[in-house]
């Protein structure tokens, strides 16, 4: 019911101001017509995307951060498209207009839509070429967003110094809710969720090692004497949230998986490995020391989906959002087939194995542990995973396209094991991943 909601607000969104769009239009010829349509197509295209990596549980809940983070990109790649192919139809209009790109003596209206084009270039350039660059993610982030804002504000200044569309009655209402729409989500998103959210007030209780560079970290609500906090912000095992140290929106925050029972009270647990700066200030926490979440958020979760038992396949740190389900059916006494398969370097990178044995005797699981350098005496699997070892695990093609696939790890390893199942003929409804590729 929540993805059709959202598919059906996003249709309208899309769709409605081009349709007032085209039946205001003057009908001068088809080609002034189809300028108009694409800006007005690529605006609300905009909002949509200004909208989609906004955090908004629901909407995370119903397509996946891995599915709203895809829209938002390919999102952002269509607006360019249709900008560049608004440009071009304007000039094969009027050739006249070729002059508007002339910053210094162009209009207001002209110059406000150079510069969201530039800016949008911009921000799908700097996107593009970021791991090339090499800059950290938290400038990178800053910069996508100044970016974003300010091809969303000069957009609107365009569309108000055109003073085109707006001059008609049932266009400006559409714009104005359109704008206020998009106003009322960037205020809940970076304004009231960071100061008033009190249910993302946590304090440390302990840190706990798990590798040599892997620990986990134990948080549970702050709560003030006189007027104690209950925490009621549940999770589904799997999902994950934001976490930061300040409650600053200038902060940074990362999301990591949240590694606890979805039945364990209001405790919550996060098994990170410390491979960054903020990674690395969080293993320098002490019990006490104030932590906020954002969340939870995602839809990797064996609650959202329905299946006659779980593959799980994780490499690395990946396996968190699957410690989470298996503590969570155990908790629930769940009597479904399950299959684990780890992917890690060396023995010493499998995380949870004690607890991962006493799990196999509360459920029907099958753990298959991959190494990529094992040792002489490793007497397991050792390499990538490949259709060999999902052959063997899985049971015979009709049961095996009822059970639920979950994929948390590296992009690579993901990309190939999905390759791997559509070769297998595994419906592509029954395939859940978890990439955390946020750029």
């Amino acid at each position: 019911m929540e993805r059709t909601l959202w598919a059906t607000a996003g249709l309208v969104v899309l769709l409605v101001p081009v349709l007032l769009g085209l039946s205001r239009a003057d009908h001068s010829s088809p080609l002034s017509e189809l300028s108009v349509g694409m800006g007005v197509f690529a605006t609300s295209l905009l909002a949509c995307a200004v909208v989609l990596p906004s955090r908004l549980r629901s909407l995370t809940r119903s397509f996946g951060i891995d599915g709203v983070l895809g829209m938002h990109r390919f999102a952002g790649l269509l607006i360019a498209a249709l900008v560049l192919a608004h440009i071009v139809v304007v000039v094969a209009v009027n050739p006249a207009d070729l002059g508007l790109l002339d910053v210094v003596h162009a209009p207001n209206r002209a110059r406000a839509a150079t510069g969201a084009t530039v800016a949008l270039g911009a921000l799908i350039g700097l996107t593009l070429l970021r791991r090339r660059l090499r800059h950290r993610y938290e400038v990178w982030r800053w910069v996508h967003v100044g970016l974003g804002g300010s091809v969303l504000v000069l957009t609107a200044l365009h569309i108000w110094w055109l003073n085109h569309l707006i001059r008609d009655r049932a266009m400006r209402v559409g714009f104005a809710i359109l704008v206020l729409g998009v106003l009322g989500v960037l205020a809940y998103r970076w304004l009231w969720r960071p100061t008033f959210g009190a249910r993302g007030k946590y304090v440390v209780r302990e840190i706990r090692p798990e590798t040599a560079t892997v620990s986990t970290l134990v948080l549970e609500p702050r709560t003030n004497p006189r007027r104690p906090d209950r925490d009621t912000s549940g999770f589904a095992p799997g999902q994950f949230a934001w976490l930061r140290l300040s409650p600053s929106i200038r902060a940074q925050e990362h999301p990591f998986t949240i590694a606890s029972s979805a039945h364990l009270n209001t405790r919550r647990e996060f098994t990170i490995r410390h491979s960054g700066d903020f990674t690395r200030d969080l293993r320098r926490l002490r019990p006490g020391d104030p932590v906020w979440l954002d969340g939870p958020h995602g839809a990797f979760s064996v609650d959202l989906q329905h299946s006659t038992g779980l593959v799980m396949i994780a490499g690395g740190v990946g396996i968190t959002p699957m410690i989470s389900m298996l503590r969570t059916l155990a908790h629930r006494r769940d009597r479904r087939p399950h299959r684990l398969v780890t992917v890690a370097r060396t023995v010493d990178d499998l995380l949870f194995r004690p607890e991962l044995n006493e799990l196999t005797k509360r459920l029907d699981l099958t753990i298959v542990e991959l190494l990529r350098q094992p040792p002489k005496d490793w007497t397991g699997a050792s390499g990538a995973i490949d259709e060999a070892v999902l052959t063997a695990l899985l049971p015979g093609e009709f049961q095996r396209n009822q059970l639920g696939y979950y994929l948390c790890g590296p992009p690579a390893m993901v990309t190939d094991v999905v390759t791997m199942l559509n070769k297998l003929d595994i419906p592509l409804p029954q395939i859940h991943t978890e990439k955390f590729d946020f750029v």
